[in-house]
């Protein structure tokens, strides 16, 4: 049975613009990590040379190489996404009453913002671009790819909490943490990281068939980064086991919520990156295929925390529906 918010409530509520602004900021932001996944697919790390954040010393570039193009474009949509959370933090605070739980989601936003700039940062200044083998860049990727995620989750709080018609302020919820709504959220991100390396095994160790691909996945004399993409489907296998699990369980908890509709888009988008994946083994990783699988990592991503924020974060009771 739906409760209809009390108008003490309906008072709090931020205004349309603001909630649309959050969910736009957060399309924004994904849609960066595409061309920053196009950077790393096609090697246009290194576009700007070493220097940071001037691309090869200037600001304006002249007669610029199509991978500096592809660099200097990731480098100015990172910019403007910077400057986004920031008008979102500012407006969510100005807009929002003391105690609402985006404003906690919004700083953290801005805080891992300014996290992933100093990473990218750090990333051209010690030369891990391009075709770099360094034996840093694996770990530093998987850091990288950490922070992006949890950098898009807090993004997805501040929206999802600003379109919240109740249960958004501290005193107006009861935190629930079973065991499957937490434990999905991690086995997701560690099936994130290994895949972030295959893409990098796959981009530094191209392969031109696909029997020559799998030889090199169990060939002593192949590079480790190309040994260690057999645990990302093998991961991804056994996460999905979990996971699905997880999200029967969910559709079938009696909740302030009905989640029966948000877990089927979950499991479809779960067997929609099963799919490119199939696809991305086959057709030896294009560019195309590996920014497909990348959306569809990040929407899987989006839909999946806002799940686990209506498990976990729910309305004290009397409370209305979203």
């Amino acid at each position: 049975m739906t409760v209809a918010a009390s108008p003490a409530q309906t008072h709090h509520l931020p205004s349309l613009a603001l909630r649309r602004f959050a969910w736009g900021v957060l399309a924004y932001f994904i849609a960066v990590i595409l061309w920053g996944g196009l950077v790393r697919a096609t090697g246009s790390g290194a576009g700007c040379g070493d220097h940071w954040p001037l691309c090869n010393g200037t600001v304006i570039q002249h007669s610029a190489r199509i991978d500096t193009m592809i660099e200097f474009t990731h480098r100015m949509t990172s910019g403007l996404s910077f400057f986004s959370v920031v008008a979102l933090l500012w407006w969510t605070f100005a807009r929002t009453v003391r105690g609402h739980l985006a404003r906690i989601a919004a700083v953290a936003a801005v805080a891992f913002t300014l996290i992933e700039a100093a990473l990218g940062a750090f990333l051209v200044k010690l030369g891990l671009t391009a075709q770099s083998q360094s034996p840093l860049r694996a770990p530093y990727l998987a850091l990288h790819l950490t922070n992006t995620l949890l950098l898009l989750a807090a993004l997805t709080l501040t929206a999802h909490l600003l379109s919240r018609r109740t249960g958004y302020l501290r005193g107006w919820v009861r935190f629930k943490a079973p065991f499957g709504a937490i434990a999905s959220v991690v086995v997701v991100l560690i099936v994130g990281v290994t895949g972030s390396l295959a893409a990098l095994g796959d981009t530094l160790f191209p392969a031109s068939s696909l029997g020559e691909a799998l030889s090199q996945d169990f060939s002593a004399t192949s590079a480790w980064l190309v040994r260690w993409r057999w645990t990302h489907p093998t991961v991804a296998v056994v996460a999905s086991i979990f996971l699905v699990w997880s999200l029967v369980r969910a559709a079938q908890r009696s909740t302030h919520w009905d989640n029966r509709g948000l877990s089927a888009l979950v499991l479809i988008l779960l067997a929609a990156q099963y799919a490119l994946g199939v696809l991305d083994v086959v057709f030896l990783a294009p560019v195309w295929l590996q920014i497909a699988h990348l959306l569809g990592a990040d929407l899987l991503w989006v839909a999946l925390v806002v799940l686990v924020a209506r498990l976990t974060l729910e309305p004290v009771d009397g409370a209305g529906q979203t």
